[in-house]
């Protein structure tokens, strides 16, 4: 399978992880994923009273400049640890 086919089912295997992992390794799943189908985070970063979506954005934009293709990799090997 070449890299976005093992992306692809990443993303179906993180649905079905045997516990559910830590907040701190869900935010990890969640930036990597955004990191590899977005790029670099965009628009402005949520405000005070909007704290899981400030900490989503921020655990993203510390990705920044990580390549879409490095993401991919590293969400898949982070699922597969998990699984």
């Amino acid at each position: 399978m070449n890299l976005s086919e093992q992306f692809a089912q990443a993303q179906l295997d993180s649905k079905n992880l045997p516990e559910r992992p830590d907040n701190m390794t869900l935010l990890k799943i969640y930036a990597l994923f955004k990191q590899a189908s977005s790029g670099d985070a965009s628009g402005e970063r949520p405000g005070m009273m909007d704290m899981i979506g400030r900490a989503k954005w921020d655990a993203w934009h510390a990705l920044a400049g990580t390549s879409q293709e490095s993401a991919q990799q590293q969400y898949v090997d982070l699922i597969n640890d998990l699984k």
